[in-house]
Protein backbone atom coordinates (compact mmCIF):
# COMPACT_ATOMS: atom_id res chain seq x y z
CA UNK A 1 0.00 0.00 0.00
CA UNK A 2 1.46 3.42 -1.19
CA UNK A 3 1.43 6.10 1.77
CA UNK A 4 1.49 9.81 1.57
CA UNK A 5 3.99 11.71 3.45
CA UNK A 6 3.28 15.53 4.27
CA UNK A 7 5.63 17.83 5.01
CA UNK A 8 4.55 20.07 8.26
CA UNK A 9 6.32 23.21 6.44
CA UNK A 10 4.79 23.17 3.43
CA UNK A 11 1.21 22.22 4.46
CA UNK A 12 -1.62 24.66 4.60
CA UNK A 13 -1.42 26.42 8.09
CA UNK A 14 -4.64 27.03 10.27
CA UNK A 15 -5.68 29.95 12.06
CA UNK A 16 -4.78 27.92 15.73
CA UNK A 17 -1.39 27.57 14.22
CA UNK A 18 -1.27 31.69 13.73
CA UNK A 19 -2.84 32.48 17.44
CA UNK A 20 0.41 30.41 18.16
CA UNK A 21 3.06 32.32 16.73
CA UNK A 22 0.85 35.70 17.67
CA UNK A 23 -0.72 35.88 15.12
CA UNK A 24 -4.39 37.78 15.13
CA UNK A 25 -7.15 35.81 13.91
CA UNK A 26 -7.87 39.09 11.87
CA UNK A 27 -4.09 39.30 10.52
CA UNK A 28 -4.61 35.32 9.49
CA UNK A 29 -7.67 36.55 7.05
CA UNK A 30 -5.16 39.09 5.81
CA UNK A 31 -2.79 36.88 5.10
CA UNK A 32 -5.11 34.36 3.12
CA UNK A 33 -6.07 37.59 1.21
CA UNK A 34 -2.60 38.41 0.24
CA UNK A 35 -1.88 35.11 -1.22
CA UNK A 36 -5.33 34.32 -2.59
CA UNK A 37 -5.01 30.52 -0.41
CA UNK A 38 -4.27 29.48 3.08
CA UNK A 39 -0.37 29.71 3.91
CA UNK A 40 1.67 27.07 4.82
CA UNK A 41 3.27 26.60 8.39
CA UNK A 42 7.01 28.30 6.74
CA UNK A 43 5.19 31.41 4.96
CA UNK A 44 2.98 31.99 8.44
CA UNK A 45 6.36 32.18 10.13
CA UNK A 46 7.80 34.58 8.26
CA UNK A 47 4.91 37.12 8.11
CA UNK A 48 4.30 35.99 12.25
CA UNK A 49 8.01 37.88 12.78
CA UNK A 50 7.74 40.97 10.03
CA UNK A 51 4.88 41.56 11.61
CA UNK A 52 5.61 41.16 15.46
CA UNK A 53 5.59 44.43 17.16
CA UNK A 54 9.81 43.76 17.39
CA UNK A 55 9.80 43.97 13.88
CA UNK A 56 6.89 46.04 13.01
CA UNK A 57 6.17 48.13 15.57
CA UNK A 58 2.16 48.11 14.72
CA UNK A 59 0.98 48.55 18.41
CA UNK A 60 3.73 51.76 19.03
CA UNK A 61 4.18 53.27 15.84
CA UNK A 62 1.85 56.01 16.23
CA UNK A 63 3.42 57.39 19.70
CA UNK A 64 6.45 57.00 18.12
CA UNK A 65 5.79 58.97 15.28
CA UNK A 66 5.25 61.97 17.78
CA UNK A 67 8.86 61.90 18.60
CA UNK A 68 11.52 64.19 17.20
CA UNK A 69 12.44 62.89 13.60
CA UNK A 70 14.41 65.87 12.13
CA UNK A 71 17.95 68.52 13.39
CA UNK A 72 20.55 69.60 11.51
CA UNK A 73 22.99 67.22 12.52
CA UNK A 74 20.71 64.31 12.05
CA UNK A 75 22.36 61.58 9.00
CA UNK A 76 19.49 58.94 9.32
CA UNK A 77 15.56 59.89 10.67
CA UNK A 78 14.30 56.79 13.08
CA UNK A 79 13.58 54.13 11.54
CA UNK A 80 15.08 55.06 8.31
CA UNK A 81 18.65 53.00 8.52
CA UNK A 82 19.59 50.20 10.97
CA UNK A 83 20.97 52.42 13.72
CA UNK A 84 20.21 57.03 14.67
CA UNK A 85 23.34 58.93 13.00
CA UNK A 86 24.22 62.21 14.03
CA UNK A 87 27.29 64.63 12.56
CA UNK A 88 29.14 64.93 15.23
CA UNK A 89 31.77 67.25 13.08
CA UNK A 90 35.32 67.29 11.40
CA UNK A 91 34.07 64.59 9.08
CA UNK A 92 32.55 61.91 11.75
CA UNK A 93 29.33 60.65 12.85
CA UNK A 94 28.14 59.08 15.98
CA UNK A 95 25.98 55.63 15.34
CA UNK A 96 23.61 55.05 18.33
CA UNK A 97 20.90 52.38 19.23
CA UNK A 98 19.25 50.92 22.09
CA UNK A 99 16.96 47.87 22.08
CA UNK A 100 15.08 45.82 24.44
CA UNK A 101 15.84 42.14 25.04
CA UNK A 102 12.80 41.96 27.40
CA UNK A 103 11.07 38.47 27.32
CA UNK A 104 14.30 36.51 26.01
CA UNK A 105 15.90 37.63 29.50
CA UNK A 106 12.53 36.58 31.51
CA UNK A 107 13.20 33.12 30.77
CA UNK A 108 16.61 32.82 30.27
CA UNK A 109 18.33 35.82 31.96
CA UNK A 110 21.92 35.06 30.59
CA UNK A 111 21.76 34.00 26.82
CA UNK A 112 18.73 36.76 26.69
CA UNK A 113 20.41 39.75 27.64
CA UNK A 114 23.91 38.21 26.01
CA UNK A 115 22.05 38.14 22.67
CA UNK A 116 20.53 41.48 23.00
CA UNK A 117 24.05 43.14 23.77
CA UNK A 118 24.95 41.20 20.40
CA UNK A 119 22.32 42.22 18.37
CA UNK A 120 22.36 46.03 19.30
CA UNK A 121 26.11 45.46 18.05
CA UNK A 122 25.25 44.31 14.35
CA UNK A 123 22.94 47.63 14.17
CA UNK A 124 26.05 49.58 14.45
CA UNK A 125 28.85 47.93 12.21
CA UNK A 126 26.52 46.71 9.42
CA UNK A 127 26.27 50.45 9.17
CA UNK A 128 29.93 50.65 8.67
CA UNK A 129 30.68 52.24 12.28
CA UNK A 130 32.87 50.94 14.67
CA UNK A 131 31.56 50.24 18.11
CA UNK A 132 33.26 51.72 20.98
CA UNK A 133 30.64 51.60 23.73
CA UNK A 134 28.22 49.75 25.37
CA UNK A 135 25.45 50.62 27.78
CA UNK A 136 21.83 49.50 29.50
CA UNK A 137 18.91 50.56 31.24
CA UNK A 138 17.50 47.50 33.27
CA UNK A 139 14.50 47.02 35.51
CA UNK A 140 14.07 43.90 37.97
CA UNK A 141 11.74 43.46 40.62
CA UNK A 142 12.27 42.78 44.54
CA UNK A 143 15.09 41.37 44.72
CA UNK A 144 14.51 41.50 48.64
CA UNK A 145 11.06 39.27 48.73
CA UNK A 146 11.32 37.59 45.49
CA UNK A 147 14.07 35.11 44.32
CA UNK A 148 13.29 34.67 40.68
CA UNK A 149 13.83 38.72 40.74
CA UNK A 150 17.92 37.76 42.10
CA UNK A 151 18.19 34.83 39.54
CA UNK A 152 17.27 37.91 36.72
CA UNK A 153 19.41 40.31 37.82
CA UNK A 154 22.41 37.99 38.04
CA UNK A 155 22.00 36.76 35.17
CA UNK A 156 20.98 39.91 32.98
CA UNK A 157 24.28 41.62 34.70
CA UNK A 158 26.64 38.34 33.64
CA UNK A 159 25.29 38.12 30.05
CA UNK A 160 25.99 42.29 29.47
CA UNK A 161 29.30 41.73 31.05
CA UNK A 162 30.60 38.66 29.86
CA UNK A 163 29.46 39.35 26.25
CA UNK A 164 30.97 42.81 26.24
CA UNK A 165 33.96 41.67 27.25
CA UNK A 166 34.26 38.71 24.75
CA UNK A 167 33.27 40.93 21.85
CA UNK A 168 36.24 43.62 22.88
CA UNK A 169 33.54 46.51 23.47
CA UNK A 170 33.47 47.72 27.42
CA UNK A 171 30.02 48.53 29.15
CA UNK A 172 30.99 52.34 30.28
CA UNK A 173 27.50 53.08 31.96
CA UNK A 174 23.93 51.88 33.11
CA UNK A 175 21.08 52.61 35.30
CA UNK A 176 19.28 50.14 37.50
CA UNK A 177 15.57 50.21 39.59
CA UNK A 178 13.64 47.59 41.36
CA UNK A 179 10.31 47.95 41.68
CA UNK A 180 7.39 44.55 42.05
CA UNK A 181 6.24 45.48 38.43
CA UNK A 182 9.12 43.90 37.12
CA UNK A 183 9.01 40.56 38.92
CA UNK A 184 7.53 38.44 36.35
CA UNK A 185 9.21 40.56 32.99
CA UNK A 186 12.21 42.38 33.67
CA UNK A 187 13.12 45.33 31.40
CA UNK A 188 16.66 44.92 29.69
CA UNK A 189 17.38 47.80 27.20
CA UNK A 190 20.97 47.07 25.56
CA UNK A 191 22.80 50.40 23.91
CA UNK A 192 25.53 50.76 21.27
CA UNK A 193 27.82 53.35 20.50
CA UNK A 194 29.73 53.74 17.47
CA UNK A 195 31.68 56.22 15.28
CA UNK A 196 32.10 56.30 11.57
CA UNK A 197 33.60 58.65 8.48
CA UNK A 198 31.01 60.54 6.70
CA UNK A 199 31.70 59.31 3.75
CA UNK A 200 32.24 55.62 4.57
CA UNK A 201 28.44 55.10 6.32
CA UNK A 202 26.74 51.95 4.56
CA UNK A 203 22.78 51.70 3.84
CA UNK A 204 20.38 48.93 5.39
CA UNK A 205 19.06 49.33 1.67
CA UNK A 206 20.00 48.33 -1.32
CA UNK A 207 19.68 49.09 -5.11
CA UNK A 208 20.66 47.72 -8.54
CA UNK A 209 20.07 44.80 -10.64
CA UNK A 210 22.21 40.92 -10.34
CA UNK A 211 23.95 42.00 -7.23
CA UNK A 212 25.30 39.08 -5.21
CA UNK A 213 23.61 38.53 -1.82
CA UNK A 214 25.95 36.79 1.05
CA UNK A 215 23.96 35.47 4.39
CA UNK A 216 27.19 35.17 6.57
CA UNK A 217 26.76 34.80 10.26
CA UNK A 218 27.27 31.94 12.97
CA UNK A 219 25.87 28.17 12.08
CA UNK A 220 22.67 28.35 11.63
CA UNK A 221 21.18 25.92 14.30
CA UNK A 222 17.03 26.19 16.16
CA UNK A 223 17.91 28.14 18.69
CA UNK A 224 16.06 31.64 18.41
CA UNK A 225 13.39 29.98 15.79
CA UNK A 226 10.20 32.42 16.24
CA UNK A 227 11.77 34.96 18.12
CA UNK A 228 10.47 37.82 16.79
CA UNK A 229 7.20 36.24 17.41
CA UNK A 230 7.85 35.21 20.66
CA UNK A 231 9.20 38.52 21.78
CA UNK A 232 5.72 40.01 20.81
CA UNK A 233 3.77 37.55 23.46
CA UNK A 234 2.49 38.22 26.56
CA UNK A 235 4.89 36.51 29.11
CA UNK A 236 2.51 33.85 31.11
CA UNK A 237 2.65 30.17 33.03
CA UNK A 238 3.78 28.52 29.54
CA UNK A 239 5.88 31.16 28.38
CA UNK A 240 9.02 28.69 29.57
CA UNK A 241 7.64 26.76 26.49
CA UNK A 242 9.74 28.81 24.46
CA UNK A 243 12.78 28.97 25.70
CA UNK A 244 14.10 27.57 22.33
CA UNK A 245 13.18 31.21 20.92
CA UNK A 246 15.72 32.75 22.55
CA UNK A 247 19.02 32.79 20.78
CA UNK A 248 22.41 31.06 21.97
CA UNK A 249 24.98 34.11 21.77
CA UNK A 250 28.55 33.24 20.06
CA UNK A 251 30.45 36.59 20.55
CA UNK A 252 33.81 35.31 19.17
CA UNK A 253 32.37 34.73 15.94
CA UNK A 254 30.48 38.15 16.05
CA UNK A 255 33.97 39.61 16.87
CA UNK A 256 35.28 38.12 13.50
CA UNK A 257 31.87 38.88 11.56
CA UNK A 258 32.81 42.92 13.09
CA UNK A 259 35.89 42.99 11.52
CA UNK A 260 35.29 41.50 8.07
CA UNK A 261 32.25 43.85 8.02
CA UNK A 262 34.04 46.78 8.28
CA UNK A 263 37.48 45.64 5.98
CA UNK A 264 34.74 45.52 3.51
CA UNK A 265 32.84 48.57 4.49
CA UNK A 266 36.16 50.41 3.29
CA UNK A 267 35.58 49.21 -0.40
CA UNK A 268 33.23 50.04 -3.10
CA UNK A 269 32.17 46.52 -2.89
CA UNK A 270 29.39 47.00 -0.34
CA UNK A 271 26.12 48.43 -1.85
CA UNK A 272 23.58 47.88 1.74
CA UNK A 273 24.38 45.70 4.92
CA UNK A 274 21.22 44.54 7.22
CA UNK A 275 21.70 42.62 10.48
CA UNK A 276 19.02 40.26 9.81
CA UNK A 277 18.22 40.05 14.12
CA UNK A 278 15.01 38.26 15.12
CA UNK A 279 13.37 37.98 11.94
Amino acid sequence: MSTTTINPDTAPAGVETAKKLGLLPEEFDTIKAILGRDPNFTELSIFSAMWSEHCSYKNSIKQLKTLPRTGPKLLAEAGEENAGLVDIGDGWACAFKIESHNHPSAIEPYQGAATGVGGINRDIFTMGARPIAQLNSLRFGDITQERSSRWHMRGVVKGIGDYGNAFGVPVVGGEVYFDPCYTTNPLVNAMSVGVVRTDRVISATSHGEGNPVFIVGSATGKDGIHGASFASKDITETSMDDLPAVQVGDPFMEKLLLEASLELACTDAIIGMQDMGAA
